[in-house]
């Protein structure tokens, strides 16, 4: 399985980007998709998450303005970020896991985010 990140670019503080998350395969039961973003000299940290069974989960600095969402058919998971600002700059990375054991999880390989001010 491999994740293609893609949609990051610059924008202005206030504007809005779509980034899109796209794995080579159908990965099949149970898993929770995910957004991790970091910034420079920053801890990777979670942004959002949505499982299978429909499950959203945000960061408290990202609620009411980012919405994570997936297009099952397409292997397809997006995030739209709206309201963008300076402290939203960082790579953003995706991520799959399954809760099996071993933990299996793929990344992909991370968009660039820039806010200008």
């Amino acid at each position: 399985v491999q994740l293609q990140a893609s949609g990051g670019g610059l924008v202005q503080a206030g504007g809005s980007l779509r980034l899109s998350c796209t794995s080579s395969q159908t990965i099949s039961g149970a898993a929770t998709w995910g957004w991790f973003r970091q910034a420079p000299g920053k801890q990777r940290e979670l942004v959002a998450t949505i499982t299978t069974d429909g499950t959203l989960n945000y960061a408290g600095s990202v609620k009411g303005r980012f919405t994570i969402s997936r297009d099952n058919a397409e292997n397809t998971m997006y995030l739209q970020m709206n309201s963008l600002s300076p402290e939203d700059t960082a790579v953003y990375f995706c991520r799959v896991a399954r809760p099996t054991r071993p933990l299996l999880e793929w990344w992909g390989q991370g968009t660039q985010v820039t806010v200008s001010s």
